[in-house]
């Protein structure tokens, strides 16, 4: 029952790519973990504490793995998830060309209220120079 996929089939790109994220999320932080055992003296032979360095951080990723499993796989996670998915087929995309105007239309505006705002600011500058001296 607790490792059973709710839904199977539904929604799968989107817990599945959900669940990647977060796993390599702790896997990143599982690794920091390890790094940071490293600097740590256990107090204890080598061994014991290589024991210690590696399989904290091991056993850490295993449960974070079957919470991960176990929240994308809850119902009402799912059920979200799988909405989600829906709805991101009902959008209609832009085309690369519309992508494209678009992307240079915003770049030509931001560079021309630069420039009149440099201009702006230079007048301004010029003007209470002149006024206080």
């Amino acid at each position: 029952m607790a490792l059973e996929i709710y839904k199977r089939g539904q929604g799968k790109y989107t817990r599945l790519c959900s669940a990647f994220g977060f796993g390599l999320i702790a896997a990143i932080g599982c690794y920091q973990l390890y790094n940071t055992l490293q600097a740590v003296g256990f107090g204890q032979n080598e061994q014991v504490a290589l024991w210690i360095r590696t399989m904290l951080p091991a056993g850490l990723f295993v449960i974070l793995a079957l919470l991960i499993f176990w929240l994308v796989n809850k119902p009402y996670v799912a059920d979200f998830m799988i909405a989600g998915e829906g709805e991101m087929k009902k959008v209609s995309w832009s085309s690369k060309e519309e992508i494209i105007v678009s992307t240079f239309i915003v770049i030509m505006v931001v560079v021309l209220m630069a420039a009149m705002l440099g201009v702006t600011d230079l007048i301004f500058e010029l003007f209470f120079h002149w006024l206080l001296s």
